[in-house]
């Protein structure tokens, strides 16, 4: 359920919201990579993220914003967030990597990284970020939109329900190594069963 069309001040009102989240969250994130504490990144990163989910649900209870223009104005090139991606997989080293199911209605097991989701999401945020500085609110919270429904709301969900295992993982003394060990044991032991053959 959508909420109503909002009037060009509460529109401007709405976006600075949006823009205060999306910059803290950059701020954040770089702030993380950064220090390289991985003790702490995962508790940080899982803040930061259901922070940011949160401007994202707004926006999709939003009716769907309007840009003023058929093309998005150019507002220079994307920033550089390589290094980012980088020390973010360092810091993360053996947790960085991860499957989830992109569409649950197509459930397809997707292959990912942490640090790469974390950089795309960097980018869909901050591209819509220039826009809000450049005074085009309404393309910001258009992209801003539409690039959560179609990228970075999905990419954040699944980073959270990641980040959150981690730490249910690390706070229950569960075993990465043991489960996947029992995983194997029990496909082995399906794949060996007989299959069991009905006559018509």
């Amino acid at each position: 359920m959508t909420e109503g069309p909002v009037t060009d001040v509460d529109q401007t009102r709405f976006g600075e919201q949006i823009a205060d989240s999306v910059e803290s969250f950059l701020l954040a994130l770089r702030a993380i990579a950064r220090e390289g504490n991985g003790a702490q990144a995962v508790s940080l990163l899982l803040l930061e993220i259901s922070q940011v989910l949160l401007a994202g649900a707004r926006l999709g209870a939003q009716t769907d914003f309007t840009p003023r223009e058929e093309y998005q104005p150019d507002v220079g090139p994307e920033a550089d967030i390589d290094e980012l991606r980088l020390r973010l997989a360092e810091m993360l080293g053996g947790v960085d990597a991860y499957t989830f199911v992109f569409d649950p209605y197509v459930p397809e097991v997707v292959a990912s990284r942490l640090s790469d989701d974390m950089a795309s999401i960097a980018i869909d945020l901050e591209n819509g970020l220039r826009h809000f500085r450049a005074g085009d609110v309404d393309e910001a919270l258009w992209w801003w939109q539409f690039s959560y429904v179609n990228n970075w709301g999905n990419l954040a969900g699944a980073a959270l329900n990641a980040l959150l295992t981690v730490v249910a993982h690390d706070r229950f003394d569960t075993d990465f190594e043991a489960d996947a060990e029992a995983l194997a044991v029990a496909d082995e032991i399906l794949e060996s069963a007989p299959t069991e053959v009905t006559s018509t």
